[in-house]
């Protein structure tokens, strides 16, 4: 789920991967193993993404809609 969120809040931002691991501080091949489902996030990071992108932890972890 984590994996979907980030994916389409990337791209209703119309961002690359790249550009949002600069944004948050990890590099463009995390971004694509979280967005692939690999890996997921750890907090600090979901923290980070979630005052990216303006939506709240639970959002992002699939545990509430926005």
């Amino acid at each position: 789920m984590i994996s979907d969120r980030i994916k389409e809040l990337r791209k209703d931002k119309s961002i690359s991967q790249k550009t949002l691991g600069q944004k948050i501080g990890v590099s463009q091949k995390a971004i694509d193993y979280w967005e692939r489902g690999v890996n997921e996030p750890k907090a600090s990071y979901i923290i980070a993404l979630a005052d990216y992108f303006g939506v709240s932890a639970d959002y992002l972890l699939g545990i509430k809609e926005e």
